[in-house]
């Protein structure tokens, strides 16, 4: 949750409160302006509807599926070990979230696939590939996300692996 202050005089303080964080809000302002732009200019290029709108919505659930996928793998990242009844809070509390940003990004998969359904179109691929590439490319976004979060972590070991175990000698009459 975060929160706006605002010092109105010098005994009154106002509060404002919002859902998520505000890095995360700029994040989605960046998704859908990114891929609202994307649309506008390949309008003005193509004037094809459906090329703009396909892109365009590829564009915002490509940025906005690659910020879930870190901040889906930073939440694996500091996953507790489920021992206590606090790690087992911990667990619900980070499921809850995770299953917040996936429903958030299905929504946006579908309302995409709706937007494209309704523009005016004819054919076989219009009518039942086109709607699916955003929801798509979405997904393989956060796949992308998870895997570059990943890329700056490093693994430690308590020391080289030991040589493998060589087998006892047979005996020769056998």
């Amino acid at each position: 949750m975060g929160r706006i202050v605002k010092q109105l005089s010098e005994t009154t303080t106002k509060y404002y409160w919002y859902p998520g964080e505000k890095q995360e809000w700029i994040r989605a302002v960046v998704a859908v302006s990114s891929g609202a732009g994307t649309a506008a200019l390949l309008m003005m290029l193509t004037r094809n509807s459906l090329a703009a709108v396909v892109v365009g919505c590829s564009v915002t659930l490509a940025v906005s599926g690659f910020n879930f996928g870190r901040r889906d793998a930073k939440a694996l990242a500091g996953w507790p070990k489920l021992s206590d009844k606090a790690a087992r809070r911990a667990a619900v509390a980070h499921s809850g979230r995770a299953a917040w940003r996936a429903s958030a990004h299905g929504v946006g998969g579908a309302v995409a696939a709706i937007v494209v359904l309704n523009l005016t179109h004819s054919g076989w691929v219009a009518d039942w590939l086109l709607p699916v590439v955003p929801a798509v490319v979405g997904a393989l976004a956060h796949q992308t996300g998870m895997v570059w979060e990943q890329l700056a972590s490093t693994v430690a070991t308590t020391g080289p692996a030991a040589a493998p175990a060589t087998p006892a000698a047979k005996p020769a009459g056998d």
